[in-house]
C-alpha cells in the first residue's frame, strides 16, 4: 500500500478531532458493515455512521483507499471490532492522523481460540490466528458490543448519553429475543443433522454458544485459499459423516463451494452471511435481519420435513 508514505506527508501527523459541541451530529467511523449497523442502532439520531468495508465485503483481506483515510482524518470516534479481524487498520489510523478515539467494540467477550486445522502458508504469509475474530457470531457477545458502544458515545457526547443509554437498552432486549429464537429453532433441527460446511470458520462462536457444528476449507482468515488437500478432506469428511447441506457465503467465490457439495454429495443450503450484512434491499441488511437470515437457510436445509 505505497500510498501511506504520501498520505501521511499531505494529511500530517497532528490532524485534531473534532470536538463536538452540545447538539452536533458525531461522526462515527465503523470498521465494517455489521459493527456500523450496531453503533447507528445505539447512535440513532444523534450519529452520523460511515463505514470502511461495505455491505458484501470482505473485512478480512481489505486494501484501504485515501477517501477511507480521510473518512477517519474528519471522525469523532472509530469503532473496530479488534481480535485480529482488521490487520490493515493500524497503518490507516496512523496514516490519518486522526485525533478521535478508536474504541475496540469486542473488549470483554469471552473469545474462543481460532480453529487451526486449517490454516494457509502457500503465499508467504502466516494467516493463523490465535484468537478468532468473529465474536458477534454469539449473540450474547454482541451484547457486550453494545454495551461497549454506549459507553462509548456517551463519554464522547455527553448531551446525549441518556438517549444511548435508553437506545442500547431498547436494541438489548431485540437481541435476547433474538438469542431465544436462535436456540429455538437449533432444538429443531436433529442432533445429527447440526453440521454445516461453509466456505471459512466464521462461525465459531455460534457453533459454541448453540450447538451446532460448522466444518470449513478455510480457516479464520479468507486471506488465502484453501489448498487442493483442504478441499479433498472437506469432501471426505462430507461422505464420512453424511453432512446434509454446504452454505455459501456472501462474501466469497461459490464456485469451491459448489464443487466441495457436488463431489461430496452435499445439496446447497443456501446463502448464509458471516462477516459482512447484506445490500440494503437485501434479507440481511442489519445485524437482526442477518441472523434471521442465517437462521431461516440452516433451518430450510437441516431441520426435518
Amino acid at each position: 500500500m505505497a500510498w501511506f508514505g504520501w498520505l501521511v506527508l499531505g494529511l500530517g501527523l497532528c490532524v485534531p478531532a473534532r470536538a463536538a459541541p452540545d447538539g452536533a451530529t458525531i461522526r462515527a467511523v465503523a470498521s465494517f458493515s455489521i459493527l456500523g449497523d450496531l453503533v447507528r442502532a445505539v447512535g440513532g439520531p444523534h450519529v452520523a455512521v460511515t463505514t470502511l468495508v461495505g455491505p458484501d465485503s470482505d473485512a478480512h483481506g481489505f486494501s484501504p483507499s485515501p477517501a477511507d483515510a480521510k473518512k477517519l482524518a474528519v471522525a469523532d470516534i472509530v469503532f473496530v471490532n479488534g481480535l485480529g479481524l482488521e490487520g490493515w487498520l493500524d497503518r490507516l489510523i496512523r496514516a490519518s492522523g486522526t485525533r478521535a478515539p478508536v474504541i475496540v467494540a469486542s473488549a470483554g467477550v469471552p473469545t474462543i481460540a481460532a480453529v487451526n486445522d486449517h490454516a494457509h502458508t502457500d503465499s508467504g504469509h502466516d494467516h493463523d490466528h490465535a484468537v478468532d475474530p468473529h465474536a458477534w457470531q454469539s449473540v450474547a457477545n454482541v451484547r457486550i458490543y453494545v454495551a461497549n458502544i454506549r459507553d462509548a458515545l456517551a463519554k464522547v457526547d455527553p448531551a446525549h448519553a441518556e438517549a444511548y443509554r435508553a437506545a442500547a437498552e431498547a436494541y438489548t432486549a431485540q437481541l435476547d429475543a433474538l438469542d431465544q429464537a436462535v436456540r429455538q429453532a437449533v432444538e429443531k433441527i436433529p442432533p445429527e443433522n447440526r453440521r454445516i460446511i461453509t466456505t471459512h470458520d466464521a462461525f465459531g462462536y455460534f457453533a459454541a454458544a448453540y450447538g451446532v457444528r460448522f466444518i470449513a476449507p478455510q480457516g479464520v482468515s479468507t486471506d488465502s485459499e484453501a489448498s487442493p488437500r483442504d478441499v479433498a478432506a472437506i469432501i471426505r469428511q462430507i461422505r464420512r459423516e453424511k453432512v446434509p447441506a454446504v452454505f455459501l457465503e456472501n462474501i466469497s467465490d461459490p464456485r469451491q463451494m459448489a464443487q466441495i457439495a457436488r463431489e461430496g454429495g452435499a445439496r446447497i443450503g443456501g446463502k448464509v452471511y458471516s462477516d459482512a450484512l447484506s445490500g440494503p434491499d437485501g434479507p440481511a441488511a442489519t445485524y437482526l435481519d442477518m441472523m434471521r437470515s442465517n437462521l431461516r437457510a440452516f433451518d430450510a436445509a437441516l431441520a426435518p420435513g
